[in-house]
Formats: structure tokens, C-alpha cells, sequence
């Protein structure tokens, strides 16, 4: 995220409008180079950027002194951030950034075009094992499917077309993406787990269990925990320090993911996905 800042004054308002929507109301200034900044803006964004995936958690002391902010100013623009619903303020008042974040993150993706990345690796699992290849991004409502290619086999999944939003606790893909992103995890484990077959894993205990696994093996499998009849495997697409960017994901008849021939799959969807993440990390190089 970057993170530079200006020192231009201006005057910057955050208010709630009748719907509960934040408007923002200010004055542009242009600086010396005649474009219009608002600095308020710029020294929020300062502080956002000192967020990551290995300092997710940051006190307003630490914020003050890695920013090179008075107090009072850093408390001024984190109180307005967590009124926006961009970060929270835990009940020790410690700031993590929320769910509208990772939204964000997922659109500066389209720079890279992950789909259009992805896509020669969907073809592939798919015309090599007949089943249904999937790409999809982590977002606030869920995970959300940007591509798919059908293989050759007669199942066709269309519960899961593009645009569908799956819930993170169930199927091979969304719950990959729990197991590899701490915000999502967290998400998952305090939100309700609604058992979809009897196969979901509806039990916080025992969802947190598998987490933990899929994590130590580096890909999620799914049977019957979605959809009757329908198993997957799932991993995840990692990007600088391996941060979560999305998840490439084979699936169809139960049946055909089990033994030697799940494993087979699991394997190329790792390999798969390794690909991708290194296409990704280059690209940001």
C-alpha cells in the first residue's frame, strides 16, 4: 500500500448523511507542483501503509512514532478511519484494518489481470482431468468466482458460475482461503458456520482443526461439504509475503477425488497455483 505523504493544509470534514453513508466535505488546495492534494487525506493513507501482514495489529503509540505525527493528530485521523468502517479499534485500543481493505487489495489485482494469468492453467486441469476448474478472489461478502473452464466430464457445477459469493467455511477453494489468511480465518470462526450438507463443518472446534491442516498440507480438499455428490481441491495463489491473493480450484464427482486420484489432482492444483504465485511475485518486481 503506499504511503506518501504531503504537508499541504486543507480542511477536511467526515459527516454521516441521512443514510449513514460517510460524506466528505473540503476545501482543494493545489501544492507547488499544481495538482490537488488534501493532506489529511494523504497522512491517513500514511498510516493505513504501516499495516501488514506481519504487523496487523498497531497501537496509537506506535502509529505515532513510525509516522512522525503529533498524537493528537494520528488519534484525530484513526478515530475518523474506524468511524468509515476501514479500521477497528479493539477494546485494549489497538487499530487493525477491516474487511473494506482487502476489497481494495483485490482490485489493484486488475493491474497484473490474475484472470487472464490463471486462465491457460484452468484449461489445463481441466482438459487433463475432465472436472471443472476455478479461479476465485477473496472479498467481504465471501469468495468470489472470476473464472472457470468445464472439463469434458457431464457434471456441470452451475451453483458455482462466475459471480457466485461463497461463504468461507465450506468448499475446497473459500476455506483455502481461510486457512491462509488470518483476517478470513478470524472472520470464519466468529461468524455462524450454516451446514449446507451434512458433511459441512458447522463446529467452530473442528473448522479451527481443519484450518490448521490445510494450512500444514498446502491445499484444501472438499467432499460433500457444499454440494451432494460434489467434491474439490483448492489452492491458494500467494502473493509478496505470502499474502493471500486467491485460490485456483478443481472439482466434480465425488467419487473421482478420492485415493491416489485425489491426490493426483491436489498435486496439480498445488503445482498450479505455485506457478501463479511466482508469475505474481515477478510481475511486482
Amino acid at each position: 500500500m503506499s504511503s506518501r505523504c504531503g504537508q499541504q493544509a486543507v480542511s477536511l470534514t467526515l459527516s454521516r448523511n441521512t443514510k449513514g453513508e460517510v460524506a466528505v466535505a473540503r476545501e482543494a488546495v493545489e501544492d507547488s507542483s499544481g495538482r490537488e492534494t488534501v493532506g489529511s487525506v494523504l497522512r491517513a493513507c500514511q498510516l493505513l501503509g504501516q499495516f501488514s501482514a506481519e504487523r496487523p495489529v498497531i497501537t496509537l503509540a506506535e502509529l505515532t512514532a513510525t509516522s512522525g505525527f503529533n498524537k493528537p493528530t494520528v488519534h484525530r485521523l484513526m478515530s475518523t478511519l474506524v468511524e468509515a468502517g476501514w479500521v477497528h479499534r479493539d477494546h485494549s485500543g489497538a487499530y487493525r484494518v477491516r474487511m473494506p481493505m482487502f476489497t481494495i487489495g483485490a482490485a489493484a489485482l486488475a493491474g497484473f489481470d490474475l484472470r487472464t494469468e490463471a486462465r491457460p492453467e484452468l484449461e489445463a486441469l481441466a482438459s487433463d482431468f475432465g472436472d471443472t476448474a476455478f479461479l476465485m478472489v477473496p472479498s467481504a461478502a465471501g469468495a468470489v468466482c472470476i473464472d472457470r473452464v468445464e472439463g469434458g466430464k457431464p457434471m456441470v457445477l452451475a451453483a458455482v458460475s462466475i459471480g457466485s459469493v461463497l461463504p468461507y467455511h465450506a468448499a475446497a477453494a473459500p476455506v483455502a482461503m481461510a486457512a491462509f489468511d488470518s483476517e478470513l480465518r478470524s472472520r470464519a470462526l466468529r461468524d455462524p458456520l450454516p451446514a449446507f450438507t451434512e458433511m459441512t463443518l458447522s463446529d467452530p472446534g473442528e473448522f479451527a482443526s481443519h484450518l490448521d491442516q490445510v494450512r500444514a498440507e498446502g491445499v484444501s480438499r472438499s467432499r460433500n461439504d457444499y454440494l451432494n455428490g460434489v467434491s474439490a481441491v483448492a489452492a491458494p495463489i500467494l502473493g509478496s509475503r505470502d499474502s493471500l491473493v486467491g485460490t485456483i480450484s478443481l472439482g466434480g464427482h465425488s467419487e473421482d477425488f478420492t485415493g491416489s486420484d485425489g491426490d493426483v489432482r491436489a498435486e496439480a492444483v498445488r503445482a498450479a497455483a505455485k506457478r501463479l504465485s511466482d508469475a505474481l511475485n515477478a510481475a511486482r518486481l
